[in-house]
């Protein structure tokens, strides 16, 4: 009779940044016994593995040396450890031993050939099945700012979406020198040359940004064309402008290729007419003409992309009539949500949101609640210049006023990106 043994799925039980479990109290049966100064790893396979928490303890009291089994929970408001007599784990690290906090912290994340990419602020551990592994490294701002005890005030200034967590995962880490010296600052992450395909072009394009330029030159380089496409398009246009102008003409053109139109007007878009020509010269004929069309559209007034089918109402109109009215004002409208105010010369006052109109009080008037900085284009707006700010505010519809802010029309965010990706 044969026996198969199921095996069970590895459960993921917790997930811990280090910053957030360094100098985090330290408690066993109850009492304090330190704080969690460091924790020692050992590579192992693919990810390294949680080996000793490394404690710290008043003045005059040696540190602890506490293996992962004794360890009971963990969190980031406190440790708690089981042991049967503290002074049984008495001793330091083996100087065989990696530390994350004292060895891998403000290391370099990528190092190809002796160029340095960026800073170790953060390290991200997973628990499986009562195995802590040590799974990322985090370069992000958001790490930065944590470390620099910021991340309060930055949350109340921007909102969690302006933190974007950026981390990169270990499997991409060489393994780590023995016996390595924490003091002489010469430990480097590396990313091996092989594993640049592996590598998310979002997440390549962010590591590229902060490099210097020669640096990206050599990393960009060992990229395959489709990679290099890939990652061009998600960098930002000050880089891009950077790259572009680095590489041969036919480098650039051969990348630019393999974009869809839309993607290709956006780039050249941003280099100076005589380098864009070039590289038109160079590539498909068809694909070229597409794109020509495009960014020739690119330079055209947004005025010309405007409706003027948008509601505009007088500052006095109560919140009341707006509701009893709201179908017939609406009915034939290329954009409902927003109300734009004007005077009786139809200059721009302010605009109001419609969910802010369903939660005023029905006796308040517009003027009450409308919002008096409004982001506006001008009339001589390219559809370009548009695109940007659309992407910049994300708004659903913007208007369009002339010199003395007289509203001529709105732009509806549908309207400005179909033309855009038209012929993708």
């Amino acid at each position: 009779m044969n026996t198969t043994i199921e095996r069970k799925p590895e459960v993921i039980e917790a997930v811990y940044f280090l910053s957030d479990i360094i100098g985090t109290k330290v408690f066993t049966h109850d009492k304090k016994i330190g704080k969690l100064h460091d924790i020692a790893i050992r590579e192992h396979e693919k990810l390294p593995t949680v080996t000793h928490f490394i404690v710290h303890r008043p003045f005059g009291h040696k540190p602890l040396l506490i293996p992962w089994e004794k360890v009971a929970g963990v969190s980031p408001h406190e440790i708690v450890v089981d042991l049967e007599s503290v002074a049984q784990y008495e001793g330091e690290a083996a100087e065989s031993q990696v530390l994350l906090n004292d060895h891998i912290l403000d290391k370099k994340v990528l190092d190809m050939d002796d160029n340095e990419i960026d800073v170790v602020y953060d390290v991200k551990l997973v628990l499986r099945n009562r195995i802590l592994y040590v799974t990322d490294v985090d370069f992000s701002r958001y790490a930065l700012l944590k470390r620099l005890g910021l991340k309060p005030l930055v949350k109340l200034l921007f909102g969690n979406n302006f933190l974007k967590k950026e981390t990169l995962s270990w499997s991409y880490v060489q393994p780590l020198p023995e016996n390595i010296d924490s003091f002489k600052g010469n430990v480097k992450l590396n990313v091996l040359k092989e594993k640049l395909p592996e590598i998310h072009p979002v997440d390549l394009a962010d590591i590229l940004e902060e490099l210097s330029e020669e640096q990206r030159l050599a990393i960009f380089s060992e990229l395959e064309t489709e990679h290099a496409s890939d990652t061009l398009e998600e960098i930002e246009p000050r880089v891009q402008r950077e790259i572009i102008s680095s590489i041969k003409k036919e480098r650039a053109a051969e990348l630019i290729n393999d974009m869809t139109p839309a993607q290709a007007a956006d780039i050249l878009a941003i280099l100076p007419a005589s380098d864009a020509d070039d590289i038109l010269k160079l590539m498909d004929k068809e694909n070229a003409q597409k794109i020509q069309y495009m960014l020739d559209k690119h330079e055209e007034k947004i005025i010309n992309f405007s409706t003027s089918h948008f509601i505009k109402m007088p500052p006095h109109t109560q919140v009341s009539q707006v509701l009893l009215q709201f179908r017939e004002i609406a009915k034939d409208k290329d954009e409902i949500m927003y109300l734009y105010i004007v005077d009786a010369k139809d200059t721009l006052i302010g605009v109001v949101d419609l969910k802010e109109v369903l939660q005023a009080k029905v006796d308040d008037r517009l003027e009450d609640i409308m919002t008096t900085s409004v982001i506006t284009l001008n009339q001589d707006n390219t559809l370009i210049e548009a695109s940007e700010m659309f992407s910049r505010y994300s708004f659903r519809a913007i208007p369009v006023t002339d010199d003395h802010d007289v509203i001529l029309g709105i732009v509806p965010y549908r309207d400005i990106m179909n033309l855009k990706h038209r012929f993708v």
